[in-house]
This record gives C-alpha cells, sequence and structure tokens, in this order.
C-alpha cells in the first residue's frame, strides 16, 4: 500500500519537454513564400540572359528553348564591361581596407581607453546611423567639388568610407571590449607595447568581426549606385551599377542582352556575399554578445 503511494507522484511526473523548438508548418510556409520572393528575381534575370527578345515577349516566364549564349559572351568580350569591373573592384577593393583599418583603430580606442568624451564620441558614431547618404548627398557634392575630386575614385571612396563607419564601430567595439583585460596586462608585463599588443592581439582576436565589417563594406560599395551618379560623368570611371544604367538606355530594345549585363554586373557581390554568410551571422552573433 505504501509503495503505491510512494509510486503515484513519479507516475504522475510529466517528461521535460524538448528545449529544441521546430516551429510550426505556417513559419516554415511563410519562410518559403519570402525565400522565393526573394530568390525569383534573380533567378528570372539570369535565365532571361539566355534567352532571345522573342522568347522573352512570348513567354515572358518560361525557360530558354534554346539556350542562348551569346547574350553572355557578348558582354564578357566587351572592353566596356571589363573597365567598369576594375572600377568596381578598384573602389569596393579600397573602401573595404579604408573601412576596416580606420574602424578597427577608432573602436579599440573607443572600447579600450577611458578618456573625456568617449562617450559622446560612441554616441556620435551611432547617430551617424540615421543619416544615409542620400540626406548629404548635395552638401557633398558641392565638397567635393571645392576639394576637386569630382569624376574621380577618390571622391566616391572617402564618402564611403565616413557613411560605412558607423555600421563598422557599433559591430567592433563589443568584440574589443570582450578580450580580458588580463590578456593585456600579461602583454604588458611581458614587454609588449601597446601598438604591438594591437597587431598582435586585438587583430586575430577580433577577426570575426573584422571579415563581418569588411563584407558588409564591400558588398555595399559594390552595389553603390547614388554617389557614383552624383560624382562621376566621364564612363571611364564609371563603376558596374552606372554602367547598367548606361548599358539598359544604350540596348533599350535588346532586353535579354540587358539581362545578361546586369546578371554579370551583380554576379561577384552575389558570389561574395554567399561564401562569407556565416562570417557575417557569426560576426553579428559575437558583437550581440559583446
Amino acid at each position: 500500500m505504501a509503495s503505491a503511494v510512494l509510486d503515484t507522484p513519479r507516475r504522475q511526473r510529466k517528461r521535460p519537454k524538448s528545449s529544441v523548438g521546430w516551429g510550426s508548418p505556417a513559419t516554415y510556409f511563410v519562410a518559403l513564400v519570402v525565400i522565393a520572393l526573394t530568390i525569383a528575381p534573380i533567378v528570372y534575370i539570369v535565365l532571361g540572359g539566355f534567352r532571345t527578345n522573342s522568347q522573352i515577349t512570348v513567354d515572358p516566364a518560361g525557360m530558354p528553348h534554346p539556350w542562348v549564349w551569346s547574350n553572355y559572351t557578348g558582354v564578357l568580350t566587351s572592353s566596356t564591361f571589363w573597365t567598369e569591373f576594375g572600377n568596381s573592384t578598384l573602389v569596393a577593393g579600397v573602401t573595404t581596407i579604408g573601412v576596416v583599418v580606420i574602424g578597427l583603430m577608432a573602436s579599440y580606442v573607443l572600447a579600450r581607453y577611458q578618456f573625456r568624451g568617449r562617450g559622446f564620441m560612441f554616441a556620435l558614431f551611432s547617430a551617424g546611423l540615421m543619416f544615409p547618404i542620400t540626406v548629404a548627398i548635395t552638401p557633398l557634392f558641392l565638397l567635393l567639388k571645392d576639394l576637386g575630386l569630382l569624376n574621380s575614385p577618390v571622391g566616391v571612396i572617402l564618402p564611403q568610407v565616413g557613411f560605412a563607419l558607423p555600421t563598422t564601430i557599433i559591430i567592433l567595439v563589443p568584440f574589443l571590449r570582450a578580450i580580458p583585460r588580463e590578456i593585456e596586462e600579461a602583454a604588458t608585463v611581458d614587454g609588449c607595447g601597446r601598438i604591438a599588443f594591437f597587431f598582435r592581439m586585438v587583430v586575430p582576436l577580433s577577426l570575426p568581426g573584422v571579415l563581418t565589417v569588411g563584407i558588409l563594406a564591400f558588398v555595399a560599395s559594390w552595389n553603390s549606385y547614388l554617389l557614383p551618379l552624383f560624382i562621376l560623368s566621364d564612363p571611364h570611371t564609371f563603376t558596374l551599377p552606372l554602367g547598367v544604367q548606361v548599358f539598359s538606355s544604350q540596348y533599350s530594345t535588346d532586353t535579354a542582352k540587358v539581362l545578361a549585363f546586369t546578371s554579370l554586373s551583380m554576379l561577384p557581390a552575389l558570389l561574395f556575399f554567399t561564401a562569407f554568410e556565416r562570417r557575417i551571422v557569426g560576426g553579428l552573433s559575437g558583437a550581440v554578445k559583446g
């Protein structure tokens, strides 16, 4: 009798539920719809470059039949495309280097040093997130005109670096704050100066955040359209986003060729972002934890 009474609570105990929540079917359905809406335009543009204008007119949503490769080969053999590709690579590469170098050094000072006005400076960079480049495009144009930087890649690179710094500092400061003080103290005891500690310890430990801000800066610079539109006027200095506009205006009647040019223009940034997607997620997660 007593054993039956003691066994009753055990039988009434509920098994602990699994901590892993897989979500409802509705969640997966919404996610699939969002993914389809995101990927569908890209797939349409890429496949459209393998079609002829008559195929697009007769069946806009159909598959290429037959597959036409001349649109892509015509773009790839064009000197204009490769000139604009080189300009975009130059602008995006130098912008990324500038954002990473300046942002890492500024973030290190804000994260590891105590000085008057430190909180105000960090708040000032944070406020920069609320002001897109479209707000300052007119005074920026006048300033670059006075400096003689119009129609020059430098006139595009410098503003892009400046407007990318707020996001960079917001992401990197938590990484640098999370570095234990004990490591810095041990390095100081071993005779490692501040500059040596920065390059030997800070840079390797903050590598996930550095990769994240570098990828974001590269993709944003590659896709930038408004700033080059105002600054660049010589076709030999055009980047690919401007080249797409000029090409679409020049070949407005050849839709398939325009789609091929657009596909090749967005392909580098798309592949770059896809290859380092996990780095971005890991870097942002580390910034939130920090």
